[in-house]
């Protein structure tokens, strides 16, 4: 095995991505997949299936022994412990986790706030998105004195405000709050805990407020403006996040590393004036 294989390959790596329907936790999944992992994908299975996923997973990597799939609420704390048990029956019990659920929906003034909706964001980004699933894997892994990783899916809004959506700001905010805190609870039972923060990737919930015409490339006012303040000048490659995914996953690459946040986002949190 050369240095890079062995620096990087994950043979012993059983992951759990949660919100595995979604596109960015997708591209995480087949990351891990391709560097060895056994991957099982965990979703509500409502606008996208979780089975249809991992279908799409296998062609795309074209293996098919070491990807799965449940379908599971990952906001109910039952739930995700059937979930566990799911998993641990047709692979490795789990020792890597990522939390990938997410999303926003609408934009608004402050003053107009839904708060209802508001609370629906929170419990999809913060308490389905990390508080449950890390409670329920950091327990059985603590019960079990065994190793375990967990990566969050962060946000620019981790950082920075974004204007218009309230609720994900505040969630995605606690999200990066809770990496370093987990990360301080949990390092004496050798569970690592960081981060990724995505930049501007075209997705299914964004593309609308990103891309007028899907044809020509035209920008909306607000792709504009984020390409204006990128200096890579571009919104991401769905490829930009496969590399810190593995190297988080890996206990050879990144084994001393927990607490932290990896923005990749071309460069998006340089702006400056």
């Amino acid at each position: 095995m050369s240095y890079v294989e062995q620096m990087f390959s994950l043979p012993n790596t059983s992951a759990v991505v949660t919100g595995g329907a979604g596109v960015l936790p997708g591209v995480m999944a087949r990351a891990l997949v391709n560097a060895g992992a056994t991957v099982t994908l965990w979703g509500r299975g409502t606008s996208h299936p979780v089975a249809d996923a991992v279908e799409a997973l296998k062609k795309e990597t074209g293996i098919s022994d070491r990807i799965f799939g449940v379908t599971v609420d990952t906001s109910d704390e039952d739930a995700v412990s059937a979930a566990f048990e799911e998993t641990c029956i047709h692979a490795p019990v789990p020792n890597l986790l990522v939390n990938g659920v997410g999303g926003n929906k609408g934009k608004g003034d402050f003053t107009d706030i839904d708060v209802e909706l508001f609370r629906q964001i929170v419990d999809m980004n913060l308490i389905g998105g990390l508080v449950v699933p890390t409670k329920i894997f950091a327990s059985k892994w603590q019960q079990e004195k065994m190793a375990g990783s967990i990566i969050n899916l962060a946000s620019m809004s981790s950082y920075l405000p974004l204007s218009g959506v309230w609720a994900y700001n505040a969630a995605k905010s606690a999200v990066m709050n809770l990496t370093v805190a987990t990360a301080r609870a949990f390092a004496e039972h050798r569970i690592r805990v960081n981060g990724i923060a995505p930049g501007f990737f075209i997705g299914h919930q964004n593309r609308a407020l990103l891309i007028k015409n899907d044809e020509t490339g035209e920008l909306t006012d607000r792709g504009q403006q984020v390409i204006d303040r990128t200096p890579f000048g571009r919104f991401g490659n769905f490829t930009d996040m496969e590399g810190a995914t593995v190297f988080l996953a890996s206990e050879q690459a990144s084994g001393f590393i927990t607490g932290v946040t990896i923005p990749v986002d071309g460069g998006y949190l340089t702006h400056n004036i």
